[in-house]
């Protein structure tokens, strides 16, 4: 079952969309076909969790998403203040206080010609937030991975740090896997490593130590980010270095980490069965994670 799985909720058929300030019904939620982020694909987004009335790590979201923003001339037309604002409106027109996932998506906005130029946008920035009522499935408890031909690039042609709205890349990882029949992508790094998932961050567990890539050809994911200090923090060995496929067979545990799944058990990859099906480091990683989130609503951290 794909990492993004949740519950059917029909509620989600009629939620309010906000698209640059004004709260629309999602039949009626629209943007030109002149938008640059339709066209080309030209824009940024990030994606969030509403976790008993707070957004969950927002300073690092925002973090990254304006930081995206920097690297490619895109003016927001808003800062973090105005995103959270406009985030708790939408939440509340939708009756979201939990179990609640949102996409926020800023594109350079409406082309005056069809063309790449990004001069070409001249009227601001197209700024949507889509919410949905969003629980977690059981079943993402266990997911089944195959390695793709399609690699995650270098920096110099699309750094997959930029959290950007062309997801071809990836998109096209996501349909080799389903060819394959598997759940998700692991894609590998033009060196022939193990990297990331189409919409994960990658884990793998060997000899009681967590291993992940190196970051330099995946995105960097709050919640790897997250997994990380958790490590650090309890005393449990982690690395972030290159690994090929040989240590993936052989791993003890392999486990994928995002926003919306938090961390989810990897079964197989290539067919093959994961380790012995025991995932005590995994697990204890998730009870690690789930504190830190109660701690972060509370409180008391993040």
């Amino acid at each position: 079952m794909a990492t993004h799985e949740s519950e059917f909720d029909p509620r989600n058929a009629e939620v309010m969309v906000y698209v640059d300030g004004v709260l629309l019904p999602r039949a009626e939620a629209k943007v030109s076909v002149y938008d640059s982020g339709f066209m080309l694909g030209d824009g940024m987004w990030e994606g969030l969790r509403l976790h008993e009335g707070r957004w969950l790590f927002f300073e690092e979201h925002m973090e990254r998403f304006f930081g995206s923003c920097r690297a490619v001339g895109l003016d927001a037309g808003v800062d973090r203040a105005g995103v959270l604002e406009a985030l708790n409106m939408t939440a509340a027109a939708n009756g979201m206080r939990t179990d609640a996932h949102c996409r926020l998506m800023l594109t350079r906005g409406v082309k005056e010609r069809p063309f790449q130029r990004p001069s070409l946008s001249r009227s601001g920035p197209t700024f949507v937030i889509i919410m949905e009522h969003a629980r977690l499935s059981g079943a993402v408890a266990g997911v089944r991975l195959a390695t793709v031909s399609q690699v995650r690039g270098l920096p110099t042609s699309q750094d997959a740090k930029y959290n950007s709205h062309s997801k071809l890349n990836c998109v096209l990882a996501c349909l080799q896997a389903e060819a394959a029949g598997a759940d998700e992508a692991l894609m590998l790094d033009p060196h022939g490593f193990a990297n990331t998932t189409n919409s994960c961050n990658f884990f793998i567990v060997r000899g009681g130590e967590v291993w992940t890539s190196t970051g330099d050809y995946c995105m960097n994911g709050v919640t790897r980010a997250k997994v990380l200090e958790l490590c650090r923090g309890a005393g449990i060995p982690a690395r972030e270095k290159n690994f090929s496929l040989y240590e993936v067979y052989s791993a003890c545990e392999v486990f994928l980490s995002g926003t919306y799944g938090g961390l989810a058990s990897v079964l197989e990859v290539d067919g093959k069965p994961v380790g012995d099906g025991v995932y005590p480091v995994t697990e204890r990683l998730r009870g690690l994670y789930a504190d830190l989130i109660e701690g972060y609503v509370s409180g008391d951290g993040g």
